[in-house]
């Protein structure tokens, strides 16, 4: 079984690896910076998502493709891998403990806790974005990709998606952003 699901997740990161090929390899031939054009995922709704304005350099952009790579998994409450799903503090656990090699706390408040404030107008991609889903502070967690987007593992009965910070029902519960990746850099 588990040699299936590491099968069934391995075809999930070619399938991106194929999908965001085009943009590796211009960003490659361009600047150290990726940038996605006219590239579209799923939402709730059923609707594309545009990702047409991520920009993402050094450790944020590996965090924003390893993001990318998990979109599609099933939501676990207190799931902390893909294989057998991931929440939303897992899902920022897991990426971070991949792409840039940080050990994080599998908890909300926690890694609120821990990162520093940023404000919506210097949001970058990799940063946290929080919100209060459950009636308490930083209940809920996603990750910044840019253009207003982010990523996250929403409710048992979700999976791991794209989303605007303009959805009514996140623009309503916004919290706040925060960074780990650039805390000596701002």
């Amino acid at each position: 079984m588990l040699k299936q699901n590491a099968g069934a997740i391995m075809r999930r990161f070619l399938t991106m690896g194929f999908i965001l090929l085009p943009f590796l390899l211009n960003a490659c031939g361009t600047s150290s910076t990726v940038k996605q054009s006219k590239a579209a995922v799923g939402s709730k709704q059923g609707k594309p998502v545009s990702l047409s304005r991520i920009e993402a350099e050094g450790a944020a952009r590996e965090v924003v493709m390893f993001a990318l790579g998990l979109l599609d998994v099933g939501y676990q409450f207190g799931g902390s891998n893909p294989e057998a799903g991931l929440d939303c503090s897992g899902m920022v656990r897991f990426i971070y403990k991949e792409a840039a090699g940080l050990d994080l706390p599998h908890n909300a408040a926690a890694l609120a806790q821990i990162s520093q404030p940023v404000g919506r107008e210097k949001l970058q991609a990799g940063d946290l974005v929080f919100f209060n889903t459950r009636g308490f502070s930083y209940s809920h967690v996603g990750i910044y990709l840019g253009d207003n987007k982010f990523v996250h593992a929403p409710s048992s009965r979700g999976k791991i998606r794209v989303e605007s910070l303009a959805t009514p029902y996140f623009a309503q519960r916004y919290e706040g952003g925060r960074t780990l990746l650039a805390m000596n850099a701002r």
